[in-house]
C-alpha cells in the first residue's frame, strides 16, 4: 500500500510544474498546432508516466542500479529523442503547420516523457519510497503511477489552456515562428545537456 500518500502528491505536483522536457513538447505541439494537439501530448506525456512506474515495478530500477552502461544507453536514447523533437521543430520553422501533424501530439507526448531521464529517475528512485515495505509492491507502485499520471496530466490540461489562449493572441506570423524557433533551441539544448551529463 502506499504510505505518505500526500506528500508524494505534493512532490509529483513540485515535478510537474518545473520547467524540462514535457513542458517544452507540450508547449511546442500547442503553438504550433493547437489546444487539441496540446491535450493528445498530454495524454501522451501521461501514459509516459504510466509506462515507467509500470517498468519500475517490474524491476527496471534493480537493473538500473546493478548496470551504469543500461542507464547510460538510457539517458543518451532520452537526449536523442529530446534533440530530434527539437531538430524537427527548427527545421520547420518557415513551414505552415500541417493540419494533420496534430495526430503526432500524442505520440510526442509519449516520446518525450519516455525519452525524458527526469521521469525515468522518479519512477525508479521516488515511487520505491512510496510503497509500504511488506505490502502489495508491483500494484502500490502501479497505482502511484497512475497518481503522477493524474496530478501531472492535471496541470498540463491547464498550461495548454494558457498557452493556447496566448497562441489566439499571436497574430504574427513571425511572432509564431519566433516563439516555435525558440521551443525548438530548448528542446534540442535539453538533449544535448542531457548528452552531455550522461
Amino acid at each position: 500500500m502506499p504510505t505518505h500518500f500526500a506528500a508524494f502528491v505534493a512532490t509529483v505536483a513540485l515535478l510537474a510544474v518545473l520547467p524540462g522536457a514535457n513542458n517544452a513538447s507540450i508547449t511546442r505541439q500547442t503553438l504550433s498546432y493547437g489546444r487539441r494537439a496540446g491535450l493528445a501530448a498530454v495524454a501522451g506525456s501521461s501514459t509516459g508516466i504510466v509506462v515507467w512506474a509500470v517498468a519500475a515495478a517490474a524491476g527496471l530500477s534493480a537493473v538500473l542500479l546493478a548496470n551504469p552502461d543500461a542507464y547510460l544507453v538510457l539517458r543518451l536514447a532520452g537526449a536523442a529523442v529530446l534533440a530530434g523533437l527539437g531538430l524537427q521543430t527548427l527545421l520547420t520553422v518557415n513551414r505552415p503547420a500541417e493540419p494533420g501533424a496534430r495526430r503526432k501530439g500524442f505520440l510526442v507526448g509519449v516520446l518525450t516523457s519516455l525519452g525524458n531521464p527526469k521521469a525515468g529517475v522518479v519512477a525508479v528512485s521516488l515511487i520505491p519510497q512510496f510503497v509500504t515495505p511488506g505490502g502489495p509492491v508491483l500494484l502500490s507502485s502501479i497505482a502511484l503511477g497512475v497518481v503522477w499520471a493524474a496530478v501531472s496530466g492535471t496541470w498540463f490540461a491547464f498550461y495548454v489552456w494558457v498557452v493556447d489562449r496566448g497562441r489566439a493572441r499571436i497574430a504574427s506570423p513571425a511572432t509564431r515562428k519566433v516563439v516555435r524557433a525558440a521551443t525548438g533551441v530548448t528542446m534540442l539544448g535539453l538533449g544535448v545537456a542531457v548528452a552531455i551529463a550522461a
